[in-house]
């Protein structure tokens, strides 16, 4: 029986793409999908190793290089192990058949006769031979068919194990893994000097300020195109030096181009907009009477990314042979003019090239990205908009490498945030509390300014030259895919009748793009927040009103799992002003089941004492590795429940340092208690964005258990909760 090829290796069927059996005893792995600190690689690794029969040790997995690795687009949404890992699961099981047969023609022997263990064939009479004695890149130059069935579940010995991470060793020594780390000979150091604020234009550039820039020792370069200034220089202080005397002789104008802060939602829900109806089902049962209306409105500012590591990015541009860059593409001994050569930390290094070529006028043949982990992000940082810095600097010294690393002020500054966004939800219910119609209506920008969702080149540095153009507001996803704003508005639970409108703003005051979890944390807020409305103006516990509602025997069992781990019904809180509350999501209604139930505490301001998480994820790879995962995103969602908001003026924005734009605290980080229930057979799912919407949703549900104040703007500051209360 043939299986069908997952999208990833549909898309990328030849086998030699995806690994190499090396003679030296190694299984190179080429996964398209990126290590974002997500631990992927190992689960990656775990799935090779256990379809080939070798040591885990035995794995090395080679970063993505465009024209070598696998296109998997980018590593997003949670989806890296339902395509990566399944993509790999049918190539290594077709590789191993193929490697079985060969060693059964060596031993002269029939194939099932022969065992396998750590990369080792053994014949019945205790001859044997291996996977690198019969190494031959030619042997997976073929496609993928689907005819060798993987290994079943029964038999796996290292997936669903607590493997370590294998990229943590060399994390936690201190040995150069990063992106910044890169040290290539003859490296040089750019620095970009960016406008003061959203709408300046550069008006002059003091030649004599140029000429002195120009004159500092170790300065190689100085840039101007349009708006676009960087220098580049052999010492990173220097380059430092010389970007702030270009900085002082710029003069620009600006204008005021943002909206008021503190009328935020004001601005959301008039601004121009395109209204989609998403989805509509149903209609309320047939005689059935609504004794009541409710509604609530719900707002999230805008958030930035705020890893903890500036973004970064080293560039070569060279005019000789483009195979002496890439090693990939070109025709080795022919000249070219301009092959440029990208170490990034992007997540999809495909589709960065694609953009830069686009910006450049340059062949994507002649573009090569290479992956080097950053400090992590959360979906669509700077990582990009760094490249094209790098890039543009190198051309301005062809053949020296040259590495620009952003700012704080940068990162936090023009990096691209998470959208902010209004959220009405409404419900017609009977006299027992039943919902008979559900309406969520949505106001704000999209969630994709991410290369190629856009027509113009969304990449910042692009946008400020003398030929760019200003960054088109973000797109939406479609919402089978998942959605953008649209995201986890559709309900999960049995309504007999919704409704889910969304109005994507047509224009963009700030830049935003995908964020963790995307629309979905502010939708997931609203939802679970307005439904425990419900169940309090019903006399109903939550647990029972979601329970009520839902037939879905994997959600029932994630919320029935949580509030029996976190002892829902055995107590209350312990304290004064102390509350819990609960919330449920499967995330994007196709992914990991998620509940969660969080126990805050009250007083001065709000802090979350502990959350308890129950997540049904199928089959886990790696448990501790998921577990890590479902506790970071919920620890992140408590950061920006409880303290994030981008700040501006009418000019740019203000919370460019960790003074103006606080997180989470070491200090302040709850207990996280993490349940997985059994995969009983059911394929993997994403889990690293299930969290985050329950978590604030359970977050603001406690709070109102606590204080009997129903807070519907984030974050939940002593702010925002003292103008909760009643008048």
């Amino acid at each position: 029986m043939t299986t069908p090829l997952p999208p990833s290796l549909a898309a990328n069927p030849r086998l030699s793409a995806w690994l190499r059996v090396a003679p030296d005893g190694v299984i190179e792995l080429r996964p398209g999908k990126v290590e974002l600190g997500q631990g992927v690689l190992t689960a990656l690794a775990q799935v090779a190793a256990e379809e080939l029969d070798v040591g885990l040790d035995r794995i090395r997995a080679i970063p993505v290089t465009t024209g070598i690795s696998p296109n998997e687009g980018y590593t997003a949404g949670s989806l890296s192990i339902q395509h990566s890992a399944a993509a790999l699961r049918l190539a290594c099981a077709q590789a191993r058949a193929g490697y079985l047969a060969k060693a059964a023609a060596k031993l002269a022997a029939p194939p099932g006769d022969l065992t396998v263990a750590d990369g080792v064939f053994r014949a019945p009479d205790g001859r044997r031979v291996s996977y690198w004695d019969l190494a031959d890149d030619a042997l997976l130059d073929q496609d993928a068919t689907g005819e060798q069935p993987p290994k079943p579940a029964s038999a796996y010995r290292l997936v669903g194990t607590n493997v370590p991470r294998l990229d943590l060793p060399a994390k936690l020594t201190g040995q150069p893994r990063y992106a910044h780390d890169l040290a290539f000979d003859g490296l040089c150091y750019g620095r970009v000097v960016r406008p003061p604020s959203r709408g300046a234009t550069l008006t002059s550039l003091a030649s004599d300020g140029v000429a002195a820039v120009r004159a500092l020792p170790g300065v190689l370069a100085v840039v101007r195109d349009g708006g676009f200034l960087g220098v580049v220089a052999e010492g990173e202080e220097t380059a430092l030096r010389a970007a702030e005397r270009l900085r002082q002789a710029a003069s620009w104008s600006a204008s005021a181009t943002l909206p008021d802060e503190d009328d935020l939602p004001g601005f959301l829900v008039t601004a121009q907009a395109e209204t989609t109806v998403l989805a509509e089902h149903g209609h309320p049962p047939a005689g059935t009477s609504a004794t009541g209306a409710r509604s609530a409105t719900y707002h999230r500012p805008y958030l930035a990314h705020a890893s903890m590591g500036p973004s970064t990015a080293t560039a070569r541009y060279d005019t000789s042979d483009i195979s002496d860059i890439s090693g990939t593409s070109g025709t080795s001994g022919t000249s070219h003019d301009g092959a440029l050569h990208v170490w990034s930390h992007t997540q999809g290094p495909y589709l960065l090239r694609a953009e830069l070529a686009r910006a450049l006028g340059l062949p994507p043949d002649h573009v090569t990205v290479t992956h080097a982990e950053g400090a992590g992000c959360y979906g669509h940082n700077g990582a990009d908009d760094v490249a094209l810095d790098a890039a543009l600097l190198a051309m301005a010294v062809p053949g020296r490498p040259v590495q620009v690393v952003w700012s704080r002020a940068d990162e936090l500054g023009w990096a691209p945030f998470g959208a902010s966004g209004v959220v009405r939800v409404a419900a017609d219910v009977d006299p027992e509390g039943n919902i008979l119609h559900w309406r969520h209506e949505i106001w704000g920008n999209g969630h994709s300014t991410r290369g190629g969702s856009v027509r113009s080149v969304a990449l910042l540095g692009a946008s400020h030259r003398e030929s760019g153009s200003a960054i088109d507001p973000a797109a939406e996803p479609p919402l089978v895919h998942g959605g953008g704003a649209g995201r986890n508005a559709v309900p999960y639970y049995d309504f007999p009748a919704w409704k889910v409108v969304n109005h994507r703003l047509l224009e963009m005051p700030l830049r935003v793009s995908a964020l963790r979890s995307l629309g979905a944390f502010l939708n997931v807020f609203a939802a679970e927040s307005f439904l425990d409305e419900l169940a309090a103006a019903a006399g109903q516990d939550p647990v029972a009103y979601r329970l009520a509602r839902l037939s879905d025997p994997r959600a029932r069992a994630v919320i029935e799992a949580a509030a029996r781990r976190a002892g829902w019904a055995a107590r209350a809180p312990d304290g004064e002003s102390a509350g819990r509350g609960i919330a449920f999501a499967r995330y994007k209604n196709t992914s990991a089941y998620c509940a969660v139930v969080a126990e805050v505490d009250a007083v001065s301001e709000i802090r979350v004492r502990r959350l308890t998480i129950a997540v049904d994820a199928g089959l886990v790879i790696n448990p501790d590795g998921a577990a890590n995962q479902i506790e970071g995103g919920a620890v992140q969602a408590v950061s920006w429940a409880l303290k994030e908001r981008v700040r501006f003026d009418r000019h740019t924005v203000t919370s460019d340092s960790w003074e103006t734009y606080p997180i989470l605290r070491f200090s302040e980080v709850p207990a996280v208690d993490v349940e997985l229930l059994p995969g009983a057979g059911n394929p993997s799912l994403g889990v690293g964005e299930t969290a985050a919407g329950p978590t604030a949703a359970a977050i603001g549900n406690a709070v109102f258990d606590a204080l009997g104040v129903r807070v519907r703007t984030l974050p939940l500051s002593p702010e925002n909760v003292l103008a909760a209360l009643p008048d």
